[in-house]
């Protein structure tokens, strides 16, 4: 089983616009990814959920389109401070491949979970509009491997 976490594209200020939709740059981050993505990884995961925030449904809709309309729903337990418990237990118990959509610290903090028993561990940086894919084995589980948008034009932008 795989599980992707994605955290949100970059979205704008609250003082540009309190809802926090994606800006301009998190929707050029998010189609290079979901692009890329859905061009080359197989399998798909069967089902995307995000936060029910603004700036991670965009995400979300945006990866389902560039992988053929995956389905797309919204899910308890993905927000910021989140009890990591929740997830861990789901996704130990699931069969099937799966898309996550939340955000910075709860994403960060399932990864240290999930991968090594320790929320308070930074085992994996993540970045807005990336991807980190997780892959359970006999033992537990790994990374398989990370894309983030930097890739396309380095750390400064």
């Amino acid at each position: 089983m795989r599980v992707y976490l994605v955290q949100h594209g970059l979205a704008k200020e609250k003082d540009q616009d309190a809802a926090r939709p994606l800006s301009a740059q998190g929707r050029e981050d998010v189609t290079r990814i979901a692009g890329f993505l859905g061009l080359f990884e197989k399998p798909r995961p069967a089902r995307i959920l995000h936060s029910g925030k603004l700036r991670a449904q965009q995400t979300a809709e945006m990866f389902s389109e560039a992988w053929g309309n995956i389905p797309v729903a919204q899910a308890a337990g993905l927000s910021p401070d989140d009890d990591l418990s929740i997830w861990a237990d789901r996704l130990n118990a699931m069969d099937e491949d799966l898309l996550l959509i939340g955000h910075l610290p709860h994403l960060q903090r399932l990864a240290g979970l999930m991968l090594c028993a320790d929320p308070g561990r930074e085992v994996v940086r993540f970045r807005n509009g990336g991807v980190v894919c997780l892959e359970r084995c006999d033992n537990g589980w790994s990374i398989l491997w990370q894309l983030n948008p930097t890739l396309f034009y380095g750390e400064d932008k």
